[in-house]
């Protein structure tokens, strides 16, 4: 699950039905072949051959990229990005996802590289101004490809959004990096303070210019300014510890959770790496037309989208970072034929998670904040009288849900069918 919302520029190595827009090379190209030799010198990354480079205008970067999306993600692997953000009640029922990120991407793409054609594609309308900034980031992508297989790197945990939304911010912080560094010299870039109010307040302003991503539901915009955000500060911090080969070597030995990126200490003083079980419910397991959507995993960062959305920004920044370690499970209730991907009936699903908290409080704060959550999910909810202090039970029209907490623990599940509600307590009680 949203792994497609960060910038992503993987795309298929695909012919375009246009060409370089100047029958002479352009000025640009020429720019940037003088500044790769500065970002090797930054990363310390040397080059191992030139970047090859493609001008394109707007309309070619939007089939481009509807191209480069289609190869990446099959029909039935979008359509469970989407639904699980429905799941969640992230996004509304007539949601685009697809036409979302298309729209978004051609809109604000000044530049991007693929690791595919081993090619940076630039803008016909990239301005001389932006042109050291643009390439200066694109070019550390195509130093982390030579070194590292950039498209492997990224794709090395697919079946884990939280790891694989790590490696992403770990490639754009590096490359945030690196173009700051060439920006401030001779300043060095580990003396520099805390850049993250600044950029954070930059980059909303910047982004905000978007009608894309000013109309994006609170969650979405989480997740496409984190890679940048986040990511730097966690290079900067890598940098002040051990150089750039510091950053460098993290992508051989790369953070796994979003957590570490977010507080770099749980990567520079690694721990055990906690990961949660989440069988099947057996409740479930005989309910006509059910089937397992996804299962997978929200990491702090999904965590803090989510309270972000539904609660606060401030209740967001207090609880996300006791998160320990998560696994959910989504189930799609099916009208039944031979559609693909099959059709959901009235966007029926059913939600089971499990999330570890630092301590049993912070799984209290998080208790009564999903109890808040699913009362603005579920506008025609109604509590049951049995609920307690560790316990919260309730009905809507999508089905029953029952929210607890064990210790340092919640588990949930929401959308159950009345037949199956107490026997899905009892399990959950179980665990």
């Amino acid at each position: 699950m949203w792994v497609l919302l960060a910038a992503w520029g993987l795309a298929s190595a695909l012919q375009l039905d246009g060409t370089v827009l100047a029958q002479e090379k352009p000025a640009v190209f020429s720019t940037a072949d003088a500044l790769l030799g500065r970002v090797s010198q930054v990363t310390g990354l040397s080059i191992k051959d030139q970047v090859k480079k493609q001008i394109l205008n707007r309309s070619q970067i939007r089939k481009y990229l509807e191209e480069a999306l289609h190869a990446e993600y099959t029909p039935h692997e979008l359509y469970v990005q989407e639904a699980t953000l429905r799941a969640f009640g992230l996004v509304s029922s007539d949601f685009s996802l697809e036409e979302f990120l298309l729209g978004f991407y051609t809109e604000q793409a000044a530049g991007f590289y693929d690791p595919r054609p081993k090619t940076l594609f630039l803008t016909d309308d990239l301005p001389p101004e932006m042109q050291t900034l643009v390439l200066a980031h694109e070019l550390t992508h195509a130093l982390q490809d030579q070194h590292f297989d950039l498209e492997k790197f990224l794709h090395a945990e697919r079946a884990n959004d939280d790891a694989t939304n790590t490696r992403q911010a770990l490639a754009e912080g590096h490359a945030m990096a690196a173009t700051l560094q060439i920006l401030v010299q001779p300043l060095e870039l580990s003396n520099l303070p805390d850049l993250g109010p600044i950029m954070a307040s930059t980059l909303q302003q910047q982004m905000e210019g978007f009608p894309a991503f000013r109309s994006a539901p609170t969650f979405l915009r989480v997740q496409m300014v984190f890679p940048y955000l986040e990511g730097v500060d966690f290079a900067r911090q890598l940098v002040a510890q051990g150089g750039w080969e510091k950053v460098n070597a993290a992508f051989v030995n790369p953070p796994h959770t979003t957590r570490e990126i977010f507080e770099p200490k749980f990567y520079l003083e690694p721990g055990p790496l906690a990961k949660l079980d989440l069988p099947p419910p057996p409740p479930l397991a005989n309910v006509p037309k059910l089937q397992v959507l996804t299962e997978n995993v929200m990491g702090q960062l999904g965590y803090y989208g989510l309270l972000e959305q539904f609660i606060s920004e401030d209740e967001a920044n207090k609880v996300a970072p006791g998160w320990v370690a998560d696994r959910y499970i989504v189930y799609e209730r099916t009208s039944g034929g031979t559609a693909s991907p099959p059709v959901a009936a009235r966007n029926d699903y059913i939600l089971v998670a499990r999330v570890r908290w630092t301590s049993p409080a912070n799984a209290l704060a998080f208790f009564h904040d999903y109890q808040t959550i699913l009362h603005r999910k579920y506008a025609r909810a109604t509590s049951d009288p049995r609920s307690s202090a560790e316990l919260f039970l309730g009905s809507a029209p999508q089905g029953h849900f029952i929210l607890l907490q064990k210790n340092n623990e919640c588990l949930w599940a929401e959308g159950v069918p009345a037949a199956q509600a107490e026997a899905m307590l009892n399990w959950l009680n179980s665990l």
